[in-house]
């Protein structure tokens, strides 16, 4: 995981946590075949995004400069901390990429979630959304935590016309 804030679109700080998690983490993939004789499917660039006041579950896209995010990427559960911590200094020392010193390692328990897939340009993610939110509050649901982004399609490669991206975004039972 590596933390941020700012618009995406634009901010150098999202573009070197990108540039340092593909690295870190097929290292990682490599790594484990070598060590552990396993060998896994690196997951997809995953996104958490909130807004101004902290804890705010529902932002527009109108305040990007004002987002916060945590960019990562998911590992099996058979790799260790270690095993981690021991490629992040081997990337750090072959590949130098911009936001290494900025990567860490940690557990996401999101619980009981809502999700909906959206396909096309992440400007257009506000309609996905809203139904998102709202089936959850029909469902009796109420939000929680950060909005959660999987990013199935990379994003840097293909026609934002066929984003396909898993927005997510955990709940709770909505008071009586």
């Amino acid at each position: 995981m590596i933390d941020g804030k700012g618009n995406p679109n634009t901010s150098q700080a999202y573009q070197d946590a990108i540039e340092t998690l593909f690295p870190v983490s097929y290292a990682l993939k490599f790594a484990s075949k070598k060590t552990l004789g396993k060998d896994y499917v690196v997951p997809p660039l995953e996104g958490l995004w909130w807004g101004t006041p902290k804890g705010q579950t529902r932002f527009s896209a109108t305040d990007k400069a004002l987002w916060s995010w945590t960019s990562l990427m998911m590992v099996p559960d058979f790799i260790s901390a270690e095993m981690v911590l021991e490629t992040i200094a081997s990337v750090k020392e072959s590949k130098q990429p911009p936001a290494i010193d900025k990567v860490r390692f940690e557990t996401l328990e999101e619980g009981l979630s809502v999700q909906i897939m959206h396909i096309g340009p992440f400007e257009d993610e506000g309609p996905t959304a809203e139904n998102m939110h709202a089936f959850a509050a029909e469902q009796g649901y109420t939000l929680t935590g950060k909005h959660h982004e999987i990013y199935l399609s990379d994003f840097r490669k293909v026609d934002p016309a066929k984003n396909k991206v898993v927005l997510r975004h955990p709940i709770k039972p909505a008071a009586p």
